[in-house]
């Protein structure tokens, strides 16, 4: 819970027990997770409350949202944890067809060229195949 409390405390954002439980939940999450996996492993919480801690870390660029195709919004910790945050944060991640997991993979985004006056302030860019599991 103590890097949990120091990145709240980073972006100024008092460090409430809801807080700490869904910055913990998502530090030590091995893939990013939806409203419903942070419900499952939070039974403590109520899911409003779990959305509200999930929209002000968004809102603080603390944490990233992805749809993976699911349509169940994925979120994750953003690297940078709300200081310096730009687009480039993100990296690639991997949605299983068969399988319905999303992965991290340490693969960064790729450059984008925009056109003049397109301010970017979020990507999100999803592979969809299958896992090593599921391919075999």
């Amino acid at each position: 819970m103590k890097e949990a409390a120091a990145i709240l405390d980073h972006a100024g954002i008092n460090p409430t027990p809801n807080r700490l439980l869904v910055v913990d939940a998502l530090l030590r999450a091995a893939a990013p997770l939806s409203l419903a996996d942070l419900e499952q492993l939070l039974p403590t919480m109520e899911r409003s409350g779990i959305f509200r801690v999930l929209n002000l870390l968004a809102t603080s660029h603390i944490t990233h949202s992805l749809n993976d195709g699911t349509r169940s919004v994925k979120y994750e910790l953003c690297p940078s944890h709300g200081h310096d945050h730009s687009p480039s944060d993100g990296h690639v991640h991997f949605h299983c067809r068969s399988c319905g997991r999303t992965f991290c993979t340490d693969v960064p985004l790729p450059p984008v060229t925009l056109p003049t006056g397109f301010e970017p302030e979020s990507a999100n860019y999803i592979i969809e195949g299958l896992c090593p599991r599921c391919a075999r």
